[in-house]
């Protein structure tokens, strides 16, 4: 299936009420990284990807219609020669809020991952391999951790999409502007339905308590079973 719009804004800039939105004006369905992670196919796919073989794209898009959030963002110029007639949404918010979100929701959740759970889980390591071989070291060069960088790469991707991409195929969205630009810019009628606010934060932050507490669960068991031994 052929790409009819492509993502371009990173994670944490408003892309899971976007994918809402889409699905909602009939773009079903949407690509994010919600649908990659829980699927072995696009796991595989991506990690192809991130140990440098050729994007199998029409495989990873098979059954999309639309495309938004980390890891296929990062990739919005080669989509868009693998789909020229598609329509780019650069999904944009300030710069502060935006590294402070992404610091304590996806950032944190990949380092909340226990090491042993790698270990053992091999479709778990392949999944953080992706993740930070495609939006870690691929966007971010590895210095995520050093603010002023990680917010100078933010801006300076921006600009950077609104120089590739040519003026009347991209349109610059902040979520909070609603349902009339983005219907505007794809030629939808506006839904008679409130515009989807869709904040995942919460979720992230109880998944990285669970990670904190699974990754000391080995300690304990080692800890019972030595005081078992001793008593």
């Amino acid at each position: 299936m052929t790409l009819k719009v492509i993502g371009a804004g990173f994670g944490r800039t408003g892309t899971l009420s976007l994918k809402g939105a889409l699905e909602m004006l009939g773009y079903v369905k949407t690509h994010h990284m919600a649908e990659v992670l829980p699927s072995k196919v696009q796991v595989g796919l991506w990690h192809d990807i991130a140990m440098g073989k050729k994007p199998a794209w029409d495989a990873i898009f098979d059954g999309y219609q639309a495309s938004v959030d980390f890891p296929s963002s990062g990739y919005y110029r080669e989509l868009l020669a693998e789909y020229p007639d598609a329509k780019v949404v650069l999904t944009v918010r300030d710069v502060d809020s935006w590294y402070r979100s992404a610091t304590d929701t996806i950032f944190a959740f990949g380092h909340a991952v226990p090491a042993w759970l790698k270990f053992f889980v091999p479709r778990v390591r392949r999944a953080l391999e992706m993740v930070d071989a495609c939006v870690w070291q691929r966007v971010f060069q590895g210095r995520f951790a050093d603010e002023t960088y990680a917010k100078q790469v933010f801006v300076d991707h921006i600009e950077a999409v609104k120089t590739h991409v040519p003026v009347d195929q991209l349109l610059i969205f902040e979520v909070k502007e609603g349902w009339q630009p983005l219907c505007q810019f794809l030629g939808c009628q506006v839904p008679d339905a409130e515009f989807p606010n869709l904040n995942d934060t919460n979720e992230f932050n109880r998944r990285v308590r669970i990670l904190r507490i699974v990754s000391v669960l080995p300690l304990v068991l080692v800890g019972l079973a030595l005081a078992a031994l001793v008593f």
